[in-house]
Formats: structure tokens, C-alpha cells, sequence
């Protein structure tokens, strides 16, 4: 009972010294040894040098040796368990292998390297975000996909998300901000987006660190550093481990260090859309078991379509101790990124001009700097601890301008007889009818502001600016016991996290009008409640909030062999966080104020279980549970009785009930020697309760996050890859349907199928209704990826992509009966499926110096990747169009003037080509 009691405050940690002090006397004694005897060979059967690690699947350090000249090497003194054996070497395919020590005899192995540029075939994976314990992917019941430094290199990606998007299968882009650093990244139909506002499915981590942002759950993936990832892992479904967010799967990347990176190499790169990229890195260690490791990128380019330049720079730095039994780390990275993203476009206007943007501006600052100390130690050969704590900041402002409904149906160029004075008494010159006649009016946006009057009526754009500070403190620890149980190995790990998020927020928006050059410029007046609208209410949207996310949670997962061929993975995890808000414009919680405080808790399980018959052929089946809490954006517009205007706007905050995702999934996968390949094939199934959606409420044009009843994600995944002699290769098939699965009334203000449209008065807003079966939109049926890496000399390197998605619905039509009218609604109601190929080659001139070229989208094809329904003002011919109809003159909506509608695309990338230049030492 003591004991208990002394637990009670720090009861995580004190549970975790009690079961590790345990384990540590039970366990302590003198381990028996082997020794692992290797000869590599080259394809004609020649004893050759190489490089090797040698890497305990239980944890602790990596042995690093070289091949002698008859390409033997003997590595001794190795505790009994199973072991990654890696050979490598310039020009040859890197060669993976599980070996298992279970005896004193030397267990000899005989390696034949093969030339080719295919990248590693990764065979064990991290099975916690900490990494230190690592699994062969044939125990792992679920499609785990990796992706090395190799294959970002083949790849020509730009950064983590275009990798996953050229090369993992299942994974797709939409590009709804425009700009390449900011992709929502769709897994399975979950999303992992920067946008505030996007119901976040995807966990991200680096080197055990959640990326997840505490607002929003928001990813930035500018702040990941492409140069400095040494492997990644996707993890499909709700994996309990990972935590929370982990509705689709989880994205788990590794760092560099100087013991795997070793050297100094860089890159220049230039090319189209004013391109100019520099990298360099460079890592190495001492005998005394010292590393380091630094990497930095600066990246510039104008953009290929308008006014969308985009700056950043990256810097990341490890410095490590390894020991026989210990390995530190300290990780420091920093970001500092000015992204402009204009966003989606009228699809007249692309059609006539496939690089014009709507509106601007649309930019995002990004200033981070983030600390990272990670420590492994094996206090036995079966006996590891794995920790890391770190700490965060985030600087985020963003401008966005946006055009302003509420002016779209009014004849701004008309000025009334006050407007007129007020511009006389500023020294404006006003036309002698009282008109302004030019084809982008502003003088009654400006005459009002100067009255301060109603400039929500007459101008035209409102540019919103915002800033979020965030701090992110943390720290998690997990030990891992290997055993043998009655003969049987046993994996038990159990592990605990404890993260602190504290928010500052802050938005405030001013009107403007539209100038020739499509940019909003702003007037002296602002949504702070000085001004009125068109029904003389204040117009105020400010917002002003501070918040703290502490979160917790403790996690066992244990992966136990009943059988030779049989492993069955047990794991849980308990999740607790909380959400409390302060609206420091209105502090006293209740109607209008962001004021809450919200605490969500949840156990979430899983069960798997694989089998391999034989070596070469593995089945695997699985039922894992996860869950993701709403979020401040979420919960500070959920009120019906004080609707928003936007997603990314803030009201009052009654609770939401937290999302809980079930997902089934189950396959067969194997590796064919003969033909040196995987693969993989299987169904999975992904059942959300309480989804929470933005939906429509009583006043037109707004609405509420508000809990869904479900909504179902279900398909099929297929992959083959591997090599033959010279030639990498890759297919990725994966069927996909994502539907609502419950009835619920959504916005429908620019779909003709909206309630008020249907009885016969189109575009003034209204409803609609989706049932079960109806498509969620931006989520493509069909996904395919295809690629060749070719080795064609010693020196010459090639390689060929296809991305391939089919035809998706676009938002605003989630009830999938949206036809245009060609009158009130224009555009169709899908995004077109498309196929695009990359090619990229480099040649080494001799071995420090490499020379390459690529070329994206060599088809030049034009093609969207997302699409939107929405009001417009900008005419066909580019020029504003206000009160494009005459309000109706009696029935409901007499009074009412209808809005032009369209679909709005986000355009992919045409043809660009690069030139770059490596250097290697």
C-alpha cells in the first residue's frame, strides 16, 4: 500500500522504474554467445570487399565492419537472439538478411551482391514510434512499407510527401494549397494536411517525435528536412501504438547519424519555375564512439504559376555517443519558410490560362526551431530501454485573401450620395455620374470604409491575417524485454508519454477590393464590430485564444510465437488529452466565447496474428482500434446556435465527441528468389463512429463542426517489387471506397441539388442531404503507382514513375448528384482521373562528381489533383462579374439576388525540367 501511495503523483514513471528494477534482477546474470562467419561475393562468384552492419533486432548498437580481400568477416561475442546482417557497396544492390543465433556453433551465411541501383529491401521495422526494437516485417500483422535514402534518391522526390506520393502504394496528393511543400497527404482515404480546419487521420513522427501540431493536429511537412531522413515507414490502420491521430496509419521517419551517413557530399540544382536548390551534408565518428551529423538545404523558385514564389531553408544537426551497450543522441533542426499557396482556380479561367491564379495573397511563414534527446541502453542483451525528451516551437502567420460574398450580389460600381461625399471631403476624384466605371471598382470599398460604415456590402475581398505561437514540450520512455518462455519467444514492450502543447492564436481580417493584378488591396477598415453589414449587425471576426493540450498515455504491445511459424501481437494503448481553451476577447465561458475546458479518454485495442507455411509465402491478419480528439478549430465551431463562416473561423464550443476508428485488414505477401521480388495483396476495412464534419446550419452560408455517424473506408491493396540484375522495379495497385454510411444535411450553396435550388430558386445557398453509399469527395476509387530504376552502366542511372488516379467528387457535392445547369452552375462535378510519368538520370563522372537531370510530368499533361464548389465573381474573360442576376421579386427568396457558380480546380504541375550537379567525398 505504500508503494502505492509513493506511485500516486508521478504514478507513470514510478510504475516504469518498478517493472524495469524488476525485470533487471530477474534477469541479470551472464548471456550465452555466438559468432555470425560471412563471404560476400560479386555475380560471378568472386570473393569481393564490402561494407557491412550488423544490428541486434532486440536493440543496442550496430556493429560496423569491412570484408577482407577474400570477403570474409567474423563477428563474435554476440549474445543469442536474431540480428539484421546489411552488405553494401557502390554500385551493387544492398543485400538485407534476418540471421538467427541461437547456438555457441558459428552460423555462416554467403552473400551474392548483384549490380543495380534497387534500393535495400528493408526487412525489419521499428514496432514502436521510439524505434530501439526492431521486428522482421513477417511478424508485423499488417502491410508495413519502407522507403530508404535510396529510394528517395531514385525517386527525385522534393520532400517526404512527394516520396510517399511517387513511391508507397495507397498514397495520393491533393494540392488544394498549391504550393509543393503543403500537400494533404491521403493514405486510405485519412488525410495528414498543414490546412487548419482538415480532420487530421495520420500520425506523424520523427525520431519518436509526433509531428502532429497541438492546434489543429496540423503537419507541416516544410519543417522535415528531406536530407536528413535516413528510412521511412508507413504503418497501415488504427495501430494502438502510435497513438493518437492514428486512424488510417502512421508515418514513422528515422534521422541520419554520422555511423550510417558517413562523408561530405552536396548538391546545386536548377531549372524551371526559377528553381534553385543547395544541399549539403556531412557526418562522421570517432573510435571513442563519437558522431555527428549536419544537413542543410536552401530551396527557392518563383513557381510555375502566378506570384507563387516560395523560400526555404532547412538545417538539421545529430550529435551521438555510441557504446557497445549505449547509444545518445542530440538532435537540433530548424526551419525557417516563406510558402505562398494560391490555392484552387475557377476552371474557365484554366482552361484559358493554365498557370492564373484566383486571388492573391495566400502565404505561410513557418519559423521553427525543435531539441530532441534520444538514449538507448541495453541493460541486457534482451533487456533495452529506449527514451527520448524533446521540445518545439512553431511560428506560423499566414495572409490569405479571400473575395467576400456578401458583395457578390451588389452593384458596387453604383455610388449612393454619402459614398460620394466622403470621397469628395478625402480629395478622391469621383466621376460625374456617380459611377465608377472601371472593370475593378473600388471607390465605394473605399468610401465606406471611410465612413466606416457597411464596407461588408461593397468590397469585394477581405484579407485575413493570423498568427499561432506554439510550444510543444514532451518526453516518453518504453523498455523491451525479449524472452523464451517454455521454450517460445516473446517480444513484451510497455512504454508511457507525456506531451504539454500550449497555443497562442490570434486572427483578425480586413476588407479590400480586387486591383487588376487580382491582389486584394486592403482599406482602412476591419472585421473588428466598428463596421456593420447589409443588415446593420456588427461585423466582428477577431479572434484571440490561448490553449494547452497536455497529453498522456501509457502503451504494451507483445508479439509471442505459440509455434515455430506462428507469431500473435497483443497491444493496447490509453490514451488521455485534454483541450482547454481561454478566449481572451470573451473569458466568461457560454454562448460566444471559445472558453472550454474538454478532457478525452480512451483504451483503444489490438490483435493480430501471422503465419508462414513456408519461408517465402506469409499470411497476416488484424483488428486494431484508434482514436483522435477533436480539435481547437473543431470545438470552437460546434455551437448551431452560433454558426461560422468558414471552417477555419471560431465561435462558441460546445463539446464533440472524440472519433474512433475500427479497421480490419488481412493478406497474403511473399518473396520470390528466383525473380528477386515482394509482394503483397489484401483487404482492408476501416469503420469511423462519430466522424466529425462541417455542416451546414439554418443561416445561409454558414455552419458547425458537428459528430457524423459513420462513415466507412474499405478496398484492396496490391504491390509487387524487387530486381532483375541491373533492373529496379515497382507496381502498387489499391481499389478504395470511402462513403458516408449515415444521413446528414450538409452545405450545398453551389450545388443546383440543393433544397432551396430544387424548388426553384437556384443560386441563393441551401442544403443537401447525403445518404449511405454516397462517395466522400477528393478520395480517388482507384490508385496506381508504377516504376524502373536501370543501372545501364557502372556510371549511367535512369529511371521512369507513373502516378495514376482515377476520377474523384469534388467538395460540395458529397451527395453526388451535382450536374451543372450552364446558367447558375457551371463545371463539372468530378475531378478528372489523370496519369502522369517522371523521368529522372544521372551519370558519375568519376567518384566524387555526379551529374543529373529530371523531368516531371514528360507528357506535359494538364490534370487536377482536387476540386471545389464555390461562388465566383471573375467572369470568363477575367473581369469581375457583380449581381450577375436580379434578385427574385417574390416567394421565399424574394429579395435575394442569385450568385454565379463554378468548380474550382487545383491544378497539378506541367512539364518542368532540373539540371543538378552532386558532389561526394
Amino acid at each position: 500500500m505504500q508503494t502505492l501511495e509513493l506511485c500516486r503523483p508521478r504514478a507513470v514513471a514510478c510504475y516504469l522504474v518498478i517493472i524495469l528494477l524488476f525485470v533487471t534482477a530477474t534477469l541479470w546474470g551472464q548471456a550465452p554467445e555466438g559468432e555470425i562467419r560471412v563471404q560476400v561475393k560479386d555475380p560471378s562468384g568472386a570473393p569481393m570487399q564490402a561494407s557491412g552492419k550488423l544490428e541486434s533486432l532486440a536493440g543496442g548498437a550496430a556493429r560496423d565492419f569491412q570484408t577482407d580481400a577474400q570477403g570474409m568477416v567474423v563477428v563474435g561475442n554476440l549474445p543469442f537472439g536474431r540480428y539484421r546482417l546489411q552488405i553494401s557497396k557502390s554500385g551493387f544492390t544492398t543485400q538485407s538478411i534476418s540471421i538467427d543465433v541461437q547456438t555457441a556453433a558459428p552460423v555462416t551465411r554467403s552473400v551474392s551482391m548483384e549490380i543495380g541501383a534497387q534500393a535495400a529491401k528493408v526487412d525489419v521495422v521499428a514496432n514502436t514510434p521510439l524505434g530501439g526494437i526492431n521486428q522482421p516485417l513477417n511478424e508485423i500483422p499488417s502491410p508495413v512499407q519502407i522507403a530508404t535514402q535510396t529510394d528517395i534518391a531514385n525517386s527525385s522526390a522534393l520532400d517526404i510527401g512527394d516520396l510517399m506520393n511517387r513511391r508507397l502504394n495507397g498514397v495520393f496528393i491533393n494540392e488544394m494549397q498549391g504550393n509543393p511543400f503543403q500537400p494533404d497527404v491521403n493514405y486510405r482515404g485519412y488525410t495528414a494536411s498543414p490546412l487548419l480546419g482538415t480532420p487530421e487521420g495520420l500520425s506523424v513522427y520523427v525520431d519518436g517525435v509526433r509531428q502532429n501540431q497541438p492546434f489543429g493536429d496540423v503537419v507541416s511537412w516544410d519543417l522535415i528536412s528531406r536530407n536528413s531522413i535516413s528510412e521511412m515507414a508507413l504503418i497501415p490502420g488504427s495501430d494502438p501504438v502510435f497513438g493518437l491521430n492514428t486512424l488510417g496509419g502512421a508515418i514513422s521517419i528515422t534521422t541520419k547519424s554520422g555511423l550510417t551517413n558517413p562523408g561530405l557530399s552536396g548538391q546545386l540544382l536548377y531549372g524551371s519555375s526559377g528553381r534553385k536548390q543547395v544541399e549539403a551534408e556531412w557526418g562522421g565518428g570517432k573510435a571513442t564512439g563519437f558522431n555527428w551529423f549536419f544537413s542543410a538545404n536552401a530551396f527557392h523558385e518563383t513557381g510555375w504559376r502566378s506570384d507563387s514564389p516560395s523560400d526555404v531553408k532547412q538545417a538539421f544537426g545529430k550529435l551521438g555517443w555510441r557504446t557497445d551497450k549505449t547509444d545518445l543522441a542530440l538532435t537540433i533542426s530548424f526551419a525557417y519558410n516563406t510558402l505562398t499557396g494560391n490555392g484552387i482556380q475557377d476552371f474557365r479561367l484554366l482552361q484559358t490560362d493554365y498557370s492564373s491564379v484566383y486571388t492573391i495573397p495566400d502565404t505561410t511563414s513557418n519559423r521553427s526551431p525543435s531539441f530532441n534527446f534520444i538514449a538507448r541502453h541495453n541493460f541486457r542483451d534482451n533487456l533495452t530501454f529506449s527514451g527520448n525528451i524533446w521540445y518545439r516551437w512553431i511560428r506560423t502567420e499566414t495572409l490569405n485573401g479571400n473575395a467576400n460574398d456578401d458583395a457578390f450580389s451588389n452593384p458596387i460600381n453604383q455610388l449612393t450620395g454619402d459614398e460620394i461625399a466622403a470621397l469628395s471631403a478625402a480629395g478622391y476624384a469621383v466621376p460625374a455620374d456617380g459611377v465608377d466605371h472601371s472593370n475593378f471598382p473600388s471607390l465605394s470599398c473605399i468610401a465606406e470604409a471611410l465612413m466606416l460604415a457597411s464596407p461588408d456590402s461593397t468590397c469585394d475581398g477581405v484579407n485575413i491575417y493570423s498568427k499561432e505561437i506554439q510550444n510543444d514540450f514532451g518526453f516518453s520512455g518504453q523498455v523491451a524485454w525479449e524472452a523464451k518462455p517454455w521454450g517460445h519467444r516473446n517480444l513484451f514492450t510497455v512504454g508511457a508519454l507525456f506531451d504539454r502543447g500550449t497555443i497562442g492564436y490570434s486572427q483578425t481580417a480586413q476588407f479590400g477590393y480586387l486591383n487588376s493584378a487580382y491582389r486584394f488591396v486592403g482599406v482602412p477598415a476591419w472585421q473588428d464590430g466598428s463596421t456593420v453589414d447589409g443588415d446593420g449587425n456588427p461585423v466582428d471576426a477577431r479572434v484571440s485564444l490561448h490553449g494547452v493540450t497536455p497529453n498522456g498515455s501509457v502503451f504494451i504491445t507483445d508479439t509471442f510465437s505459440p509455434a515455430r511459424n506462428w507469431n500473435v501481437t497483443l497491444a493496447g494503448r490509453f490514451n488521455t488529452t485534454t483541450v482547454d481553451n481561454t478566449d481572451r476577447l470573451n473569458p466568461v465561458a457560454g454562448p460566444g466565447s471559445l472558453t472550454g475546458d474538454y478532457t478525452y479518454t480512451r483504451f483503444n485495442p489490438s490483435a493480430g496474428v501471422t503465419y508462414n507455411p513456408i519461408s517465402w509465402l506469409n499470411f497476416y491478419a488484424n483488428y486494431s482500434q484508434a482514436n483522435r480528439a477533436p480539435t481547437s478549430i473543431e470545438l470552437g465551431c460546434a455551437d448551431p446556435n452560433n454558426p461560422c463562416s468558414l471552417p477555419n473561423a471560431l465561435s462558441s464550443d460546445p463539446p464533440l465527441e472524440q472519433v474512433i476508428t475500427r479497421t480490419w485488414e488481412a493478406g497474403i505477401r511473399g518473396r520470390s528468389e528466383r525473380f528477386h521480388a515482394n509482394w503483397s495483396a489484401g483487404p482492408f476495412r476501416a469503420e469511423n463512429t462519430n466522424d466529425i464534419l462541417f455542416v451546414a446550419s439554418q443561416t445561409t452560408g454558414t455552419g458547425y463542426f458537428q459528430n457524423f455517424g459513420k462513415t466507412l473506408r474499405e478496398g484492396v491493396e496490391a504491390s509487387v517489387n524487387g530486381h532483375l540484375s541491373r533492373v529496379g522495379f515497382g507496381l502498387d495497385y489499391t481499389f478504395l471506397s470511402a462513403t458516408y454510411q449515415s444521413v446528414e444535411t450538409l452545405d450545398g450553396s453551389a450545388n443546383n441539388t440543393s433544397d432551396i435550388a430544387l424548388s426553384g430558386f437556384p443560386g441563393v445557398g441551401g442544403t443537401i442531404t447525403v445518404h449511405p453509399g454516397n462517395r466522400i469527395p477528393l478520395v480517388p476509387k482507384q490508385t496506381g503507382k508504377a516504376y524502373i530504376d536501370v543501372q545501364a552502366t557502372s556510371k549511367l542511372f535512369f529511371n521512369f514513375g507513373l502516378i495514376a488516379n482515377s476520377s474523384s467528387y469534388v467538395r460540395g457535392n458529397e451527395n453526388n448528384a451535382y450536374q451543372p445547369d450552364g446558367v447558375y452552375y457551371l463545371g463539372p462535378g468530378v475531378t478528372p482521373g489523370y496519369a502522369i510519368v517522371n523521368f529522372a538520370a544521372h551519370y558519375d563522372i568519376n567518384r566524387h562528381l555526379q551529374l543529373g537531370v529530371q523531368v516531371d510530368n514528360i507528357g506535359d499533361r494538364k490534370y487536377y489533383t482536387a476540386g471545389q464548389l464555390a461562388d465566383t465573381f471573375i467572369g470568363a474573360n477575367r473581369l469581375p462579374v457583380f449581381a450577375p442576376f436580379p434578385a427574385y421579386d417574390s416567394g421565399p427568396q424574394a429579395g435575394n439576388a442569385p450568385l454565379l457558380n463554378s468548380t474550382f480546380f487545383a491544378p497539378g504541375a506541367p512539364r518542368r525540367a532540373w539540371v543538378n550537379l552532386r558532389v561526394r567525398f
